[in-house]
């Protein structure tokens, strides 16, 4: 809906001091209360953060919940037979993206992704003091969305693993990412900071004025594309984290419900260097490639105006620069 601010809002505080009915009115003259009650205004501030949270919750219960009855169901002590496969794995997490984006992407602007913030604000004039509210809900979403799902397949869980007591990586590496055994380090970690990179190259394009962006509605498709896209040809080896928040917040969880350190001591402190630091740091390489090379936009730090071409401007502007007419009839004979 488009429209015009028949009386602009003196404060969006909580203090209550202000009118709390203030309207906008749009073209066809209808008002629409964005005040309308004590809540709102809470709202008003809570509401960026709380679409990155659901966003990413919704994210968690469709990719994990996936990964937990594809696995889970290869048990008998679980399922008759196997309900899934490593395809069905990569449409829960692509439908579960799509889904977490749809959520928050007209409210926040659907990042669900910490690495996908953090270069925002570095290539694309997202505001720091959001940054770090942004991360927090990210990962608070993943460790509720994680919860959610873990108290849904608790039995199931427990079916395969031998016990409500029993524990271990073989259920933990369902909810957060673990590479394969024959991967090294340095190979775990180009993985992850490829797939990010990759990621943050087609999230710049599709978003490109200059480009092909896509009609409005339409990223939570592109995205469901992508991620599928990405699963199916990068998931293997390291399970295509490319979003610190969708691991850590489960990982926490499962550090909560019993797993215990394992999570963390797994290949020398795996959890933090692998699908945390790769991850961003895959996406500052996507952005800075994509900016370099294809984009012109001013938003970049890379099409920021050097010194020389600050020079040349300021020497154009005082070319055009003309005296101001003076005396009877001046401003006629111009």
């Amino acid at each position: 809906m488009s429209g015009s601010l028949s009386k602009a809002p003196d404060s969006l505080s909580l203090d209550g001091s202000k009118e709390a009915h203030e309207h906008i009115e749009t073209f066809e003259g209808e008002h629409v209360t964005i005040r309308p009650n004590w809540w709102s205004p809470y709202r008003s501030v809570l509401r960026e953060y709380v679409a990155e949270f659901l966003g990413v919750c919704i994210l968690i219960i469709f990719g994990v919940g996936v990964d937990l009855q594809v696995v889970l169901s290869s048990s008998t002590a679980v399922a008759p037979s196997q309900k899934g496969d490593y395809l069905s794995i990569n449409f829960g997490w692509a439908i579960g993206t799509a889904m977490g984006v749809w959520v928050s992407g007209g409210i926040s602007g659907g990042h669900i992704n910490p690495a996908v913030t953090i270069a925002m604000a570095v290539w694309r004039g997202f505001p720091w003091k959001k940054v770090p509210g942004f991360i927090f809900a990210q990962v608070m979403g993943g460790l509720v969305g994680g919860a959610l799902i873990y108290a849904n397949y608790y039995h199931a869980i427990s079916g395969y693993e031998g016990g409500d007591h029993v524990r271990t990586l073989a259920t933990a590496s369902l909810f957060s990412t673990y590479a394969l055994p024959y991967m090294t380090n340095v190979s775990a970690f180009f993985d992850e900071f490829l797939g990010t990179a990759v990621l943050l190259v087609m999230v710049l394009a599709v978003n490109d004025k200059n480009n092909l962006p896509t009609p409005n509605g339409l990223a939570p498709l592109f995205l469901f594309v992508l991620i599928l896209g990405i699963g199916t040809s990068l998931g293997m080896q390291t399970g295509y984290a490319i979003n610190p928040a969708r691991d850590l917040g489960p990982r926490l969880l499962t550090s909560m419900v019993g797993y215990g350190s394992q999570v963390y001591t797994f290949r020398n402190q795996y959890w933090l260097w692998c699908p945390i630091i790769a991850p961003i740091l895959g996406a500052q390489a996507g952005c800075l490639f994509y900016d370099v090379f294809l984009y012109p936009g001013d938003e970049s730090p890379v099409n920021k105006p050097d010194r020389i071409a600050r020079a040349h401007h300021e020497r154009a502007a005082h070319a055009l620069r003309r005296n101001a007419p003076a005396g009877p009839g001046a401003v006629d004979r111009v």
